[in-house]
């Protein structure tokens, strides 16, 4: 009987704790189905849809003059619904699929028809609702696709699923790169324009509806109700010049290949408006080509050498310590101060001679003195007058990544009583940017207006002006107008009768400037090994300057190391060109007489451009009236105009043209362009006259 009970009580309770489980599953599914239902349908939904970005094209970036520096191409991924509506059913997907196969080979020849079929088919078979037909898709490929049959019915054509992504290209490749910059998420601080503006540039992202697949994919969904359109960004107004950026970046990379050097910088700045006209920094690199890697014009700060002595001669003046005609003895060019450091010249026969001579053949000796003897006894004078001009403060440029100035004073625990005062006066013990070194000098030009250099003019939204940018004044006037008059004439004297004449002097128009050769810091090895930097900073045309210019030159191994036989011809290739090219710079136009038999060779392209440079040169026939070149009227068969026209819908010639006026023609008429050398066009890839659709990507050579 206890058995019996035994097994009966044991019977109960096992069916009592299954009942007790079934219960309490029972109380759990109730709550999940009622009490936490819409949190579980709402976690659902988000593993199998969600909104997700839509990346916005970002803005352009133009140059002064219009040109496109940098843009952003669409590029589209191609997917196809193999059981999309409409060809759920096979009849219609047989119908079409050949059809589809065929236009997909004759647009890409990659594959054959039959091909093309097979992976369709493939596709269909296995159930793909999200096929990929074809990467890297172009607008105008993309077109043609959107023709196709079963894209253009209206029951099919949602199968077709356009992925869009925006690719950013430069049109003019390593023009102006560093400075135009680029954006990328693994890289902490922003880099040039891209990185500053990217507030501006990156504009608004999209969101759209995605809805997972088997095998981990998301698929967007087409609902064009649930979809939030991305909001293009603005457009950068940069103060670049193309043509003289090239120049400038032709000349500094034949100078630093032709002297061996590690790297060098030029920075070409309007006076008056402080616009960056051109900024170019190269680097050699291991493969022993040079490349644009890193922004030295505006991050570089290390000792500037003797183009500091504009900055200690300007303190001397304007403190009326002396005047340029003030004797100094240069010392046969070698000098030991008491208890300080030994300065030596380049040039060895210098000994008494006028201020002006002095800073026109760049003794060393004679800066060192001059600024030891007037404030070994009270420096403070001195260092307080080099802070009055900011020269300890960054410019606050638009660009990140300003090096940090570095002006010592006599509190400073590496201020030596003996050594600093003669070091600075030459450049030496102190760091600027090459940047910093030409806004001093532009002041100058700017009759003693110191200005930061700007590298944006505008921002634009849908061609409408929102923010427009000046050059901040730093300082209003640097220093006295008969100081500003005395190291103008200096400055001039240093091209015209100093170091620098037989290199940058033209007869055409006026330079002023200075040379700097410095010995610069190898790392920890310092001074030991000899290293030098060699730079000129100056402006042009003296007696009206327009532009401003500073070239540093670092580490020139082969011939010469000194400034003006280094840095100088980078900066009179330049300022000719520049000169040259600038017909707004008053330059002086005798008439030049041609005579009827033959005419200066000229590039087609603008016939008002061709006038206006026939104008301003003065270029008229032998026996026309003076006005011929401005109005195209010859009496005796001497210039004859023609402008360039072409058909709409057609290729235009450019043949004989110039590079700006065959990008403005075919940029105009609807096609990108590749260019190939340097010159004047000698062929196009698609003969003029031809009709090929708009986009099309057309080669031009040039000799």
């Amino acid at each position: 009987m206890k058995i019996r009970t035994n097994i009966l009580l044991r019977v109960y309770i096992a069916f009592g704790l299954v009942v007790l489980f079934s219960f309490a599953v029972v109380v759990q599914l109730c709550r999940v189905q009622f009490v936490q239902g819409a949190k579980w349908k709402a976690k659902a939904v988000n593993m199998t849809a969600q909104f997700r970005d839509v990346e916005a094209a970002r803005g352009n970036i133009f140059s002064v003059d219009g040109s496109l520096l940098a843009t952003s191409v669409p590029e589209y991924e191609l997917h196809m619904d193999m059981l999309g509506a409409g060809l759920a059913i096979d009849s219609v997907f047989n119908d079409n699929v050949e059809v589809l196969a065929a236009g997909l080979s004759q647009l890409y020849g990659d594959r054959t028809p039959r091909e093309y079929a097979r992976l369709l088919r493939d596709a269909r078979k296995d159930g793909s609702r999200y096929q990929l037909l074809r990467h890297r898709v172009t607008y105008q490929e993309l077109k043609k696709i959107r023709e196709f049959p079963v894209f253009k019915n209206r029951k099919t054509k949602n199968c077709l699923i356009v992925l869009q992504q925006n690719k950013r290209i430069l049109p003019f490749h390593a023009l102006a790169a560093r400075t135009i910059g680029y954006k990328n998420e693994n890289i902490k601080n922003p880099v040039g324009l891209e990185g500053a503006y990217s507030a501006y540039i990156n504009g608004e992202n999209g969101r759209r509806l995605m809805q997972r697949i088997p095998g981990g994919t998301w698929m967007p969904v087409n609902n064009d109700e649930d979809e939030i359109p991305a909001k293009d960004g603005a457009d950068i107004m940069s103060t670049i010049n193309v043509n003289f950026q090239e120049i400038a970046q032709a000349a500094l990379l034949r100078q630093l290949d032709s002297s061996a050097a590690d790297h060098g910088c030029v920075v070409l700045m309007e006076v008056a408006t402080g616009e960056v006209r051109a900024i170019a920094n190269f680097t050699r690199s291991k493969e022993n080509t040079f490349k644009e890697s890193f922004n030295y014009a505006i991050s570089n700060a290390i000792d500037p050498g003797s183009t500091f002595k504009l900055v200690s001669y300007m303190t001397l003046l304007d403190q009326h310590k002396l005047d340029t005609n003030t004797i100094v003895n240069a010392e046969g060019g070698k000098y030991k101060f008491p208890k300080g450091p030994t300065i030596t010249d380049t040039e060895h026969d210098n000994y008494e001679m006028t201020v002006k001579k002095a800073f026109e053949e760049s003794s060393n000796v004679a800066a060192a003195k001059l600024v030891y003897g007037h404030y070994k006894d009270n420096p403070w004078q001195f260092i307080n007058k080099l802070y009055s001009y900011h020269l300890n403060d960054r410019l606050q440029l638009q660009i990140p990544g300003e090096g940090r100035p570095v002006i010592k004073n006599p509190a400073n625990r590496s201020w030596n009583k003996y050594y600093t005062l003669p070091e600075m006066a030459y450049g030496y013990e102190m760091n600027l940017t090459p940047l910093q070194m030409l806004a001093f000098y532009n002041s100058v030009a700017n009759n003693g207006k110191m200005i930061a250099p700007i590298f944006v003019r505008e921002i634009r939204r849908m061609g409408s002006t929102i923010e427009q940018f000046n050059a901040r004044v730093i300082n209003e006037k640097v220093c006295s107008d008969a100081t500003l008059g005395k190291v103008k004439s200096m400055l001039e004297g240093v091209v015209q009768e100093g170091n620098c004449k037989r290199v940058i002097k033209n007869p055409r128009y006026t330079v002023a400037g200075k040379t700097g050769t410095a010995q610069v810091a190898d790392g920890t090895k310092g001074y030991k090994v000899k290293k030098y930097q060699a730079s000129f900073c100056g402006y042009f045309p003296a007696d009206h300057p327009k532009y401003s210019m500073i070239v540093v030159v670092n580490n020139p191994t082969r011939g010469s190391y000194l400034a003006a036989k280094v840095a100088g011809p980078i900066f009179r290739e330049i300022a000719d060109k520049v000169y040259a090219n600038d017909m707004e710079i008053n330059q002086p136009s005798p008439v030049s007489l041609v005579g009827n038999t033959s005419m200066p060779k000229v590039k087609q392209g603008n016939l008002k451009a061709l006038k206006h440079v026939y104008a301003k040169l003065g270029v008229k026939p032998l026996y026309a009236s003076a006005d011929a070149a401005g109005n195209g009227v010859d009496t005796s068969n001497g210039i004859p105009f023609e402008d360039t026209r072409y058909k709409e819908g057609t290729v235009p010639t450019v043949t004989g043209m110039g590079l700006s006026d065959a990008l403005y023609v075919l940029g105009n008429a609807g096609y990108k362009v590749t260019v190939r050398g340097s010159g004047v066009v000698t062929t196009q890839s698609v003969t003029g006259g031809s009709s090929i659709p708009k986009g099309s990507r057309i080669t031009i050579e040039l000799q």
